[in-house]
């Protein structure tokens, strides 16, 4: 009995650690959550609803053999450190080690770090505390409240309309999607025309008449416009003037999930499993050490050394005009500052100097994060931005044009962020102020209706709203999709059939609840938790005492879908045959069912078009729930490729992408290549 013990939650972290800590501490892994809420009492909720929600927890299915590993070694053991993740998951994970191993408050101290390196390591277990019980009700109230939502929506949701489940977080979601197909579908295009004046060297737009706006919505008002044009054009006005180009801030989790999706094409899991692996620990030869600080967080905050040492790097490999300065953003609601920003845990550790050591994808997102808090701490870029005002009977044409003249943060993260210099020719120096058009055109357009969500752009609405945190973006994406409420074609959210049915019960019955605002509310009365300005369990008493008495009214009055009749009578007792639903997948069985168990065989011919570029599956030709068809992996839901047009099951010639069917040509999935 000499070992001090340290419990993470992960088994790589726990190697890395070790090495840190020396022979007197042993670290052990608890390998994620060891406890959940039973499934015992009033419909399985696992609390206790007369006694102020009180919870019964057992350990999760396989967690028993390491709960008494853990006992033992505790046992052998002078002293306790419990050093899970620095959130309130982490600190609800402490808890319940110490809950489940009987720790006295003298026989345990909880250690938090926010990035896994040998100095701070050390650091963190020179100032020590207890576990702070506000957040660990926090997250308590937040598992019990998504349990009673998510037992009794999803059941309510199995019985009446063959989906899978409802949830607190994943309905709101769901609905978003859901309403920007409505608007998609109710959009009615209008038509406008622009008129376009092009010179030798650069080209303008009609932008207005006599100075005020102007909309040309057909063809006649442009036709008649032309009418009253020349090809003569006075210059009214030249503008010049100077604008600064300020960098973004260091990532936030939903911020990485958005730039590596738009940037890197990574889904948000692979994004969040990829981060995952940067924090807990590289093999760098001669040292292990964690790339990046924690990655579930919503501060844009960056400690002062990280800062200093970073000004004093840009300094000496970019030079003094490139320093910035450390900006300040608005205080967003909610933002749970207790660690920073994701950024690299050493500006010195450049991407190419430890590429060797990672995965393709490893190396991609490493340096992504690497570059984007190097870059916020630098300087503007600063553009000169030139517009020209030319007139013509009246009609007053506009050409803008800028040009890079101190590439300040751009020069480090210039790849991610373009910024492409678009010049006019010097109109000072012309000997005239009239100047003749090569041509004048016009051109017909059509209003776009707003555009599906990316998951990129679900997760920028979701913390728009203030739905969900960091820890819930990519599980609610990858719900979305294996509960088959939605479909990612071509990287946009398609709701399926039983998504919008799914939605429209809901909103029928608990539009009070399943809602922007009420999510984002609750997100707040949870923090007043973690504050200790609210009780956990008054929080609950508030929430139940409403809700209830909705699902009991859903249950008695929500109609009942019925399956689906095929048309066939059943071949042995000649009842109609229907179409049911299983996690497998829809399959046809009785309608007299259980009296009568019969299921028709329906082996479908699959027909594979192409090997999946995503992963070893086949691209197989598939339908959506109206029936129009589209191609995806065979191995969904694991692997989400999926797009509207039928691969060749060819490459192309130019970047190895694959080749498609659209319209009359072959097209390139990812160049500009085409046959």
């Amino acid at each position: 009995m000499s070992k001090n013990l340290v419990i993470v939650e992960s088994p790589s972290k726990s190697k890395t650690i070790e090495k840190y800590l020396g022979p007197d501490y042993k670290v052990v892994s608890s390998k994620g959550h060891i406890r959940d809420l039973s499934t015992t009492g009033k419909f399985g909720f696992g609390v206790d609803l007369e006694n102020n929600f009180d919870p019964t927890y057992e350990p999760i299915k396989g967690k028993k053999k390491v709960i008494d590993e853990l006992k033992k070694e505790a046992k052998n053991s002078d002293f306790v450190y419990l050093a899970t993740d620095p959130d309130r998951e982490g600190e609800a994970i402490s808890w319940h080690l110490k809950d489940a191993m009987g720790l006295k408050d003298d026989e345990y101290d909880r250690v938090v770090f926010n990035e896994i390196t040998s100095d701070v390591v050390k650091d963190a277990f020179k100032h020590t505390r207890k576990i702070d019980d506000h957040l660990v009700k926090s997250q308590e109230a937040r598992r019990i409240l998504d349990r009673i939502i998510g037992f009794r929506l999803s059941k309510l949701m199995q019985s009446k309309t063959g989906g899978k489940s409802a949830g607190r977080v994943q309905s709101v979601a769901l609905k978003l999607i859901v309403d920007r197909e409505r608007e998609i579908q109710a959009f009615v295009e209008e038509e406008y025309w622009t008129i376009k004046a092009t010179f030798s060297d650069f080209e303008a737009e009609l932008d207005k008449y006599n100075y005020k706006n102007i909309e040309i919505k057909n063809e006649l008002q442009v036709d008649e416009i032309l009418s009253k044009l020349s090809k003569a054009f006075k210059i009214e006005d030249v503008t010049k003037k100077s604008r600064k180009k300020q960098s973004k801030f260091p990532f936030i989790t939903s911020t990485l999930q958005q730039e590596a999706s738009s940037k890197l094409n990574f889904s948000a899991k692979k994004t969040m499993s990829l981060a995952q692996k940067l924090y807990e620990g590289i093999d760098l030869g001669n040292e292990t050490t964690g790339l990046i600080t924690y990655m579930r967080t919503d501060s844009t905050r960056l400690s002062e050394e990280f800062i200093k040492n970073t000004f004093g790097y840009i300094k000496v490999h970019y030079g003094e005009e490139y320093l910035g300065v450390v900006k300040k953003g608005k205080k967003k609601d909610n933002v749970q500052d207790a660690h920073e920003a994701i950024r690299p845990t050493s500006i010195n550790r450049h991407p190419d100097n430890v590429k060797q050591y990672l995965s393709t994808d490893e190396y991609k997102l490493y340096r992504l994060i690497y570059f984007r808090a190097l870059a916020y701490l630098m300087s503007d870029a600063k553009v000169n931005q030139t517009t020209v005002i030319l007139d013509n009977n009246n009609y007053q044409f506009k050409a803008t044009g800028q040009t890079l003249v101190f590439d300040g943060y751009l020069k480090v993260y210039g790849e991610y962020e373009k910024s492409e210099d678009k010049e006019l020719p010097p109109f000072e120096k012309y000997n005239s102020n009239i100047l003749t058009a090569n041509a004048i055109d016009k051109e017909q357009h059509f209003t776009k209706p707003p555009a599906r969500f990316t998951e990129a752009k679900l997760i920028e609405e979701m913390e728009k709203q203030g739905i969900g945190r960091p820890s819930t973006y990519a599980k609610t994406m990858e719900t979305l999709t294996t509960r088959d409420y939605a479909n990612l074609i071509e990287k946009k959210f398609h709701p399926t059939e039983m998504g919008i049915e799914i939605t429209d019960k809901l909103q029928d019955y608990f539009s009070n609840l399943i809602n922007v605002k009420y999510t984002a509310d609750m997100e707040n009365f949870l923090d007043d938790v973690a504050e200790g300005n609210k009780v956990w369990y008054k929080l609950l008493h508030e929430f139940y005492k409403d809700f209830e008495p909705m699902v009991k009214n859903a249950f008695d009055n929500m109609e009942k879908k019925e399956p689906v009749k095929t048309g066939e009578d059943c071949p042995e007792c000649g009842h109609p045959l229907v179409i049911r639903k299983s996690k497998y997948g829809e399959f046809v069985s009785c309608s007299n069912y259980p009296k009568c168990k019969y299921i028709k065989s329906d082996k479908k011919v699959v027909v594979e078009v192409a090997n999946c570029p995503k992963c070893e599956g086949k691209i197989v030709e598939k339908k959506t729930r109206r029936g129009k068809i589209f191609f995806g992996c065979n191995n969904y839901p694991k692997c989400d490729f999926a797009l509207w047009d039928k691969p060749t099951g060819d490459k192309c010639p130019s970047c190895e992408s694959l080749l498609v069917e659209k319209k009359d040509k072959i097209k390139c999935t990812n160049c500009d290549y085409e046959v």
